[in-house]
């Protein structure tokens, strides 16, 4: 491949995706998209994600010295973790940002190894790494912070990577700008966000992690009384209950499975457990989108739905019937994160956007408390 290419790196807990993009100006093209998986037991093995930086820097090398031809790269960009609140946009990869990601984060994950990755495999090629729209994106205006209680504001965590990637999509095919749109966009995978977005800003959303639909293994939004009490229960420790409802909550904790397509064929069986969740999920799920309709005056431009469980004939249907007269609804199915994290890439490289440095600090009003 002699051709200047963007490499798009999205490591997950077992896997890291690998994408080879041609930039086309702020366009790119797709020339490959693979997933490394990585053996389960070798990954227990590390005490730390930030351990793992140095296998899993080894193994993307190992994938790019394996292509014929040899690949020269014009930029690396990794997804970006769970970082302290962002603008929205493309940021440049510095050593601080990488030691805040391996050492600081706000949520340990592996995502957090987007932007080392990143870093490292750029500083071998000799071009430059960056990050695009990671999930602490915060656009909220103050009137969204506002919670009930001063001593915990509400912010915004977010799948915004897809979501504004869709949102340019859908934009784009209704001839208007980004800055134009005003949508809600429900990204539903193994946790689901559900935003509203005004002016191409994502003003309000579910919280992906707190107050969101459950989801295939997330507890979502709880009633606070019975959490509290939970609590002090004295039957789990902090890092168990963290667990149980991140990541073992939502349909798991009722099912013992984190795959949708397996609840549907309990339902086809005939077991109504089964159907009585995903039915509240999906009840959940458009209860929200009603919701993010209401931020923006109930007239978007659009409804979108995107994320995996949008392959899901059955979950599309009921959700179009649901809430289908709010606006269209446009089905943009699976994760569309590796050409987002290129197409951010692309548009700082053709000179459409600037990328900014870290540390970077998000363009909202302070609360007066």
């Amino acid at each position: 491949m002699r051709q200047d290419l963007i490499l798009t790196i999205n490591p997950g807990t077992t896997t890291i995706r690998i994408g080879l993009f041609e930039p086309q100006g702020p366009e790119v093209r797709p020339v490959l998209e693979e997933t490394i998986e990585l053996d389960e037991a070798v990954m227990a093995g590390f005490a730390t994600i930030a351990d793992q930086l140095p296998f899993r820097a080894q193994a993307v090398q190992s994938f790019l010295d394996a292509i014929p031809g040899g690949v020269r790269l014009a930029a690396v960009a990794g997804r970006g973790g769970m970082l302290t609140p962002v603008p929205a946009g493309v940021i440049a990869v510095n050593e601080d940002l990488v030691d805040f990601a391996l050492h600081r984060p706000v949520h340990h994950h592996a995502s957090n190894l987007g932007a080392p990755l990143a870093h490292r495999i750029a500083g071998a090629a000799g071009c430059p790494a960056f990050i695009v729209d990671p999930v602490s994106v915060d656009e909220l205006p103050p009137v969204a912070r506002v919670s009930g209680c001063p001593d915990i504001p509400r912010f915004s965590f977010v799948h915004a990577l897809n979501i504004r990637a869709c949102g340019r999509r859908l934009a784009a095919g209704l001839g208007k700008s980004f800055g134009e749109l005003d949508a809600v966009v429900a990204h539903m995978g193994a946790g689901i966000s559900v935003a509203a977005i005004r002016a191409g800003r994502i003003v309000d959303s579910t919280n992906r992690m707190e107050n969101s639909p459950f989801s295939p293994e997330r507890a979502g939004g709880l009633p606070p009384m019975p959490l509290i009490d939970l609590c002090y229960s004295g039957r789990f420790t902090k890092d168990e209950l963290k667990r149980r409802l991140y990541g073992r909550g939502g349909v798991f904790a009722y099912l013992g499975t984190k795959d949708i397509r397996r609840v549907e064929a309990m339902m086809a069986g005939g077991d109504e457990r089964a159907r009585l969740v995903w039915e509240a999920m999906v009840y959940q799920i458009g209860k929200a989108i009603g919701a993010m309709a209401a931020v923006v005056d109930f007239r978007p431009d659009g409804v979108i739905l995107t994320g995996g469980m949008a392959h899901s004939e059955r979950i599309v249907a009921a959700l179009r019937e649901r809430i289908g007269a709010l606006a269209p609804v446009t089905l943009y199915p699976g994760s569309h994160e590796s050409e987002a994290l290129a197409l951010g890439a692309a548009r700082v490289l053709a000179g459409v956007e600037a990328a900014r440095s870290w540390p970077v600090t998000p363009e909202v009003e302070a609360l007066p408390w």
